[in-house]
């Protein structure tokens, strides 16, 4: 029986297990909404194209599987590419679907014509324009291979109308391909020598560190790495997206690198003799300067991507692949080995358990963002889904919220995309309907999305969005201070009555201006039947520390100036 490109669609994303998409109808994809209403998926209707693509992000986050967001041509489409742009920088798998004109008036400007597979071309790991409804079930496979496959990324499907209108021979689904993987994964004497090389560099170091990347939750490599570090004995450093690769409680996990990332974490890798870099790109907010970066480490580098090998940082033993396969490798010819100087050193390094201790953080009536995020991590133990927008707000959470699970730290790293917290912890709450998620945005990025709340309610999805209201963007604010003597030129921020906000869509609204609020006002949102806004007035100027400025070398951090109450490592306490 022939069938519609419009239904052959719908046909192709149950047949690849997709049961939720998320969208926005328009004349161009229309002909697909229509059939909408004849198969088992459910649509979640956005406020805005950009919301689409972040909840298809946080819901192939949560849930491993590719996302799929839809619009229509024109500026539908276009609302999508800073979603498309935040995947792409962070490896996530989006299928993204839009509707454009009828092929008789390609290149006509027609009404709501725009070229998104130009535009994309540089943000999508593969694209595609389908004119003919034949092309639409082996596109749609195609696609779903490619966001999957070795390095996952967004693809997007361009269909036109006509596309969907017309009525074709339905092909049959082919057999499921095997597990697709980098082609570097097949077995070869390249891969052997390399093995034996690191190991050579593994059994000889005397201060190694693990640089664990968002490969290791990619991979699904979290327990070799584990593996790994215990056996030799390997404190592990985290990116800002490696954060849930190893358990924030367990003993050979450092913390955070980077620009933001803990004191210690920077001097540790700066006094390494060997970094395993598993995952990562070396990407300029963790080296710092490059010419200073680690210089007495050798590198090892593994990584799915070849192209990631030796493009910012040179390594002595580079190997492409997919990092659990190789680890389980790897992993046979490891010997056990005890670094107790080096886990010593890092110690003193660190200061011990007074270090970045909340409970030395004054009070005095006032609200730091610290206690907020603190408080939240301590009512959940750990264990919610946390998804953040960028800014202060984000890098006080990878300090303060100790991540207890992979795949529970959502945020946007590369691209950097503020508004993605709220329209994320939508998708990865539909992804993990049992699991507590909490936003933690600021009131700078909740202002981009917020018209997302009401697709909340629609939905009745239940998240709790804590705002860390501090009325300015703050970390431009901070970059003013630090670097433009306190120029606040377009930082201050107004923000509407956020309890009044949540009044008006239906939602529970709660504000807290002391820590003394903090307990009780997480109680009655954690057990209030929907989604709660919560608006935390907190200190306005306050900073993150440490910071590595622009330039600088890993070690060479602005830190908390004469702070006797939170010290950043053993030496400023």
């Amino acid at each position: 029986m022939k069938l519609t490109g419009a239904h052959i669609i719908w046909k192709c994303l149950v047949e690849q297990g997709v049961d939720t998409v998320f969208g926005y109808p328009g004349g161009a994809i229309l002909p697909a909404y229509d059939a909408l209403l004849d198969h088992p998926i459910r649509h979640v209707l956005v406020r805005h194209e950009q919301g689409a693509t972040h909840m298809a992000d946080g819901y192939a986050r949560a849930s491993g599987k590719a996302g799929v967001a839809l619009a229509t041509s024109g500026p539908g489409a276009t609302n999508l590419v800073t979603g498309i742009a935040t995947a792409m920088m962070d490896s996530i798998p989006l299928v993204c679907i839009t509707g454009q004109v009828p092929e008789a008036l390609l290149g006509s400007d027609a009404f709501q014509e725009t070229d998104i597979t130009g535009i994309t071309l540089p943000i999508t790991k593969h694209n595609y324009l389908v004119t003919s409804a034949a092309d639409i079930a082996p596109t749609i496979r195609e696609a779903f291979s490619v966001a999957t496959s070795g390095r996952p990324g967004p693809v997007l499907v361009d269909i036109t109308k006509n596309a969907q209108q017309h009525e074709t021979e339905p092909v049959p689904s082919p057999p499921p391909p095997p597990p697709a993987r980098h082609a570097a994964l097949a077995p070869s004497r390249s891969h052997a020598d390399a093995l034996s090389r690191a190991t050579a560099l593994l059994a000889n170091a005397k201060r190694p560190v693990i640089l664990a990347g968002h490969g290791i939750l990619k991979s699904g490599a979290m327990d070799d790495v584990r593996t790994l570090a215990e056996r030799a004995q390997v404190p592990v450093a985290m990116t800002l997206l490696g954060i849930g690769s190893l358990p924030a409680a367990h003993p050979l996990n450092l913390g955070m690198m980077g620009m933001h990332g803990e004191a210690w974490v920077n001097d540790a890798i700066q006094e390494a003799d060997l970094l395993l870099a598993f995952g990562m790109r070396f990407d300029d907010r963790v080296t710092g300067k490059l010419a200073s970066y680690a210089v007495n480490a050798k590198k090892i580098h593994i990584d799915i991507d070849p192209s990631e090998l030796h493009k910012n940082v040179r390594a002595d033993v580079a190997i492409a692949g997919d990092l659990g396969t190789v680890l389980r490798q790897w992993l046979a010819q490891v010997e056990p080995a005890r670094h107790e100087a080096w886990i010593s050193r890092i110690g003193e390094l660190a200061g011990g358990p007074t270090v970045r201790d909340i409970a030395e953080l004054p009070d005095n009536g006032r609200l730091c963002a610290a206690h907020v995020i603190h408080d939240i991590w301590r009512a959940t133990e750990g264990r919610a889904i946390i998804t953040t927008d960028v800014g202060q707000h984000q890098m006080w959470t990878a300090q303060y919220y100790k991540v207890a699970e992979p795949g529970t730290f959502i945020t946007s790293g590369g691209l950097g995309t503020m508004g993605f917290g709220v329209p994320a912890a939508i998708g990865a709450k539909l992804a993990r309907p049992d699991r507590e998620v909490w936003a933690i945005v600021g009131d700078g990025g909740f202002q981009m999305t917020q018209a997302e709340l009401q697709t909340m309610v629609q939905e009745r999805v239940k998240i709790h969005i804590a705002i860390i209201n501090n009325g300015y963007l703050g970390m431009v604010r901070q970059w003013q201070q630090f670097f433009h003597d306190r120029r606040y030129s377009a930082t201050p921020m107004s923000s509407p009555d956020y309890v009044k906000l949540a009044d008006a869509h239906g939602l529970s609204g709660l504000r807290v201006t002391q820590r003394s609020e903090m307990a009780e006002a997480l109680r009655q949102a954690r057990e209030a039947p929907g989604a709660v806004v919560m608006d935390f007035r907190v200190e306005q100027e306050d900073i993150v520390y440490p910071m590595v400025s622009p330039g600088a070398a890993l070690n060479d951090m602005i830190r908390r100036p004469g702070s006797p109450t939170l010290a950043e490592t053993g030496a400023d306490a």
